[in-house]
Parts: structure tokens; sequence; C-alpha cells
């Protein structure tokens, strides 16, 4: 017969408890995913160079923000704490695979009709030019300039010193007007 101890037990609680509770209704949980989750897919198939890949890790990323169960101050932190675990995941498969699949190009978020021909050589150049940099790098700069996130949500995402990020940012930008092979003066700032 197992001899159960007062931390067994209290840690079979817990995990019962976290079982039954969830910070959010399953309404309010819907109309949070149809907000976030294109943003956060488009972020995990920037950063991972894989839309696949991608998919898989945004069923993760909100498995794991509902198993959290986490209580949050306001919908911002809400949106960085997802964004961190979408992070820490593609970080992690990063780690364990060690390569780097860039975006398959014939594929696009936006419809070609829309797009004029220098649209989709500049969309096509960049793509390109993002798949050279780090994966840092690319998180940075997806998180600033297509997400919009301050410094400090930038910070909290990626687990970094909000202080260094100015530093970083400058350094990604170099790198990415490197890879699309223009000087910094004939790109204009980004």
């Amino acid at each position: 017969m197992t001899e159960w101890t007062l931390t067994d037990v209290e840690r079979l609680t817990a995990l019962h408890d976290a079982d039954r509770t969830f910070q959010m209704s399953e309404e309010a949980f819907r109309s949070f995913y149809e907000l976030t989750s294109r943003p956060v897919w488009l972020y995990l198939a920037r950063i991972t160079g894989d839309r696949r890949l991608a998919d898989d890790l945004l069923q993760e990323t909100y498995y794991r923000f509902l198993r959290a169960a986490t209580a949050f101050e306001s919908e911002d932190h809400r949106r960085n704490y997802l964004f961190r675990i979408a992070t820490n995941l593609a970080n992690d498969h990063r780690r364990r695979s060690r390569t780097f699949v860039p975006v398959d190009e014939a594929e696009s978020s936006v419809p070609a009709e829309t797009e004029s021909a220098d649209q989709v050589a500049c969309r096509l150049d960049v793509t390109r030019a993002m798949s050279r940099l780090k994966p840092r790098e690319r998180s940075l700069l997806w998180l600033a300039y297509a997400q919009g996130a301050s410094h400090a949500e930038i910070a909290a995402t990626l687990g970094l010193k909000r202080s260094s990020l100015k530093t970083l940012l400058f350094r990604a930008r170099r790198h990415l007007v490197a890879a699309l092979g223009s000087s910094p003066r004939k790109a204009g700032r980004l």
C-alpha cells in the first residue's frame, strides 16, 4: 500500500484545482482567440520560417496559455503573456532542431491580386532578408514593427532588459539592411 505524504496530497490538489480553474469563460476565450490568433500565428511563422510549424506551435501556445490559469492585470498583459509562451515554444523548437526553413515564398498572407509587382518583390526581399537574421533579431523586429509592441512589451515577451532594447533593435535593423544588400543611407531608416 502506498503512503501519501502531505506534500503529495498538496501537489495532487493543486493539479486538480489547476485542471478545474480557468481565468476565462469559453466566450471570453473565443473572443480573445479571434483577436490574437492571427497576429501570434504570423509572429510564429516569421520567427520559425515554417508555416506548418507555426500552426502546431499556435495550438500549443493556446493550450499552455489555458493550462497556466494565470490572473492578468490587463488585456495587454494577457496578450504579452501569450506572445511570451509562443516565443518560448519557438525557441525550444529551434534548440531541438537547430534548423531554419525560410517561409515558402509562394504562399502569402496578402492576396497577390491586391499587390503590385513592386510590393511582391519588396515582400519577397524582406522575407529572404529576415530568414538570414538570428531568431532573436527576427523576434525583435517582428514584435516592434509588425505588432507595434512597446519596448516594455518586447522586453516582457522576450525576457530581455528594457534598457537593452534600443541597442538590440538598432543592431537588428542594421543586420536587416545588410541582408537586404543596401547601405543604411540608401535604405533609409527602418
